[in-house]
């Protein structure tokens, strides 16, 4: 797997344990070897002017995906053999923002950015929560991934 993460931000964060947790993830999920995907850290105006320009929302929010495919929940996609490597998209994350909700929520902060990361790259992976019956299916394979590395949903 290839993850790339990026760090443009201030908030200490384990950058190195949050890749190797985006790793996993995407080998839980049985993608193919190569697989790529970026985990970006930014600062709360960065993710705020990305949620004004491409969800036209106003303010700084903790985690915004953006896939590059269209993809089904639990299904792995097929990819041609001699192809470049499948490319899922971009994770942005927030870690001053997961820090203001994890201590208004009294919850640690490490596990709430644990809990986005999972959040935003099964929505890569075509997860969604439109609806109870798709929200509680995304709820248990975060479950299910966060237990994997010994951690909790806040």
């Amino acid at each position: 797997m290839s993850v790339f993460l990026g760090d443009e931000q201030d908030e200490p964060v384990d950058a190195a344990g949050l890749r190797r947790f985006a790793s996993l993830v995407l080998e839980a999920e049985g993608l193919p070897p190569g697989t790529e995907m970026a985990v970006i850290l930014v600062s709360p105006a960065q993710i705020a002017r990305y949620n004004r320009e491409f969800m036209d929302r106003e303010g700084p929010t903790d985690v915004l995906a953006f896939p590059l495919q269209d993809l089904e929940p639990g299904r792995v996609p097929v990819h041609p053999a001699n192809q470049p490597p499948l490319s899922l998209g971009d994770v942005f994350l927030c870690p001053a923002e997961i820090r203001r909700h994890a201590a208004a929520e009294g919850v640690p902060f490490e596990d709430y950015l644990y809990l986005l990361a999972v959040h935003g790259i099964l929505h890569l992976l075509g997860y969604d929560h439109g609806d109870d019956e798709d929200a509680d299916l995304m709820e248990r394979r975060e479950e299910e991934l966060l237990k994997r590395i010994g951690r909790e949903a806040p």
